[in-house]
């Protein structure tokens, strides 16, 4: 079945909610296509009088030229400003226009900003801000957010959250839609937060991380391959997570005595461009790759951080004897969680698994497969699908 995306409710709507109902100003952060507009224009248009500005229209960023001027008259309605990074001068005009609010008795739900950078990056530019705005990370579609069966499970893999994309009428019009995507990325996009990078260089980089989805980060690997230095290299990587398209899982060091891996994982974060950039456009395309299964684990690390609590910090554990945990949740209140993946129904935990959580004795062991019902696979154990434990993980916030 064919939905449309304003039918498929977001996890963070809540959140938004709660906290416009809180704070002057909250920002919705997350890569472009993901549903940020649909979502505000939602927001704004259940509250009579709401102003939608995109800053991507010269019109509307004309009408900004006063800022506190043009908004003086929306004192008492919801202003949203989609794509606030082509002005980023603005933010230090709206902590005046908010702080005067605050003092006309106005000082909640003013604005509803939205970024398709990094909170760090975006940061930068709204320091003025601290303490008047909240930032909420809203990603792709997760599997919070569509029926827990299997076959939207490996749609959702196959083709990626991005609305455009998994909402497609079929495979070949989503390979599409994620190809223009990355071309739009790599041409307009990725100049606007750095300086000139060619991008034919950061698209080979980009294919070169999606054949090595989930493997420790070779800087000098990769730059000797594309005829660039290392420092280069690591600076693409960052102007891609700052554009959260890419993720950097850190290795856990908190085990004194241990020789531990000391280079970070890298992650396309959506498995749809993973596999557009590999050309896999169906799923039987991609149950035969190489890539198949790290891009599972990638899938599958996206849509768990998606779902954990706030201030939860993820990493990996490796040690050179070869003890190993693909991913390690120090969630607040609850403990360490070791969560091993595995793409197959049965799959069973490596040894390394378990010398890795003799060294660390996590509270709770999980193995997330492709499956739906949870079972234990020992005492300590449990196999778990990625639905069953997105939905554990997100009650831990309530």
């Amino acid at each position: 079945m064919f939905y449309y995306a304003r039918m498929i409710a977001r996890s963070v709507t809540p959140f938004i909610e709660h906290s416009l109902a809180e704070q002057a100003a909250v920002a919705i952060i997350g890569p472009r296509q993901v549903g940020k507009t649909t979502l505000a224009r939602e927001i704004a248009d259940a509250r009579p009088g709401s102003l939608y500005l995109d800053l991507e229209a010269r019109e509307d960023r004309d009408r900004l030229a006063e800022p506190a001027l043009f908004l003086r008259q929306y004192e008492n309605s919801l202003v949203v400003l989609d794509e606030i990074h082509r002005v980023p001068e603005l933010f230090s005009s709206l902590r005046g226009i908010i702080d005067q609010g605050r003092r006309t008795g106005h000082g909640k739900g003013r604005f509803l900003i939205l970024g398709s950078a990094s909170i760090d990056l975006l940061r930068q530019s709204s320091e003025s801000l601290a303490g008047r705005i909240t930032y909420i990370n809203m990603g792709p579609f997760n599997v919070l957010e569509l029926p827990a069966d299997e076959p939207t499970l490996l749609q959702l893999w196959t083709r990626g959250g991005f609305p455009g994309s998994y909402l497609a009428p079929n495979d070949t019009v989503s390979l599409r839609w994620r190809g223009d995507f990355i071309r739009t990325y790599l041409e307009r996009d990725v100049p606007l937060f750095g300086p000139r990078v060619p991008a034919g260089v950061l698209e080979r980089l980009w294919t070169m991380l999606a054949h090595g989805q989930g493997t420790l980060l070779n800087a000098s690997r990769l730059a000797s391959a594309l005829q660039i230095t290392a420092p280069t290299v690591q600076r693409y990587i960052d102007l891609l997570s700052d554009l959260l398209l890419v993720r950097r899982l850190q290795p856990f060091h908190n085990n004194a005595g241990k020789r531990l891996v000391k280079s970070p994982k890298v992650y396309i974060r959506d498995s749809g461009l993973v596999h557009a950039l590999l050309g896999l456009k169906t799923f039987n395309d991609l149950a035969g790759h190489p890539v198949s299964g790290s891009s599972w684990e990638g899938f599958v690390i996206d849509n768990l951080l998606a779902a954990a609590p706030e201030r939860t910090v993820a990493s990996f554990y490796r040690t050179a004897a070869g003890a190993e945990i693909d991913l390690l949740l120090e969630i607040p209140g609850h403990g360490l969680w070791a969560i091993e993946v595995k793409r197959s129904l049965s799959g069973r935990p490596e040894k390394g698994f378990y010398i890795a959580c003799q060294d660390l004795k996590p509270a709770k062991q999980f193995v997330v497969n492709s499956g739906l019902e949870p079972y234990p696979i020992d005492a300590n154990t449990v196999a778990i699908g990625v639905p069953s434990l997105a939905r554990t993980l997100s009650a831990l916030a309530v």
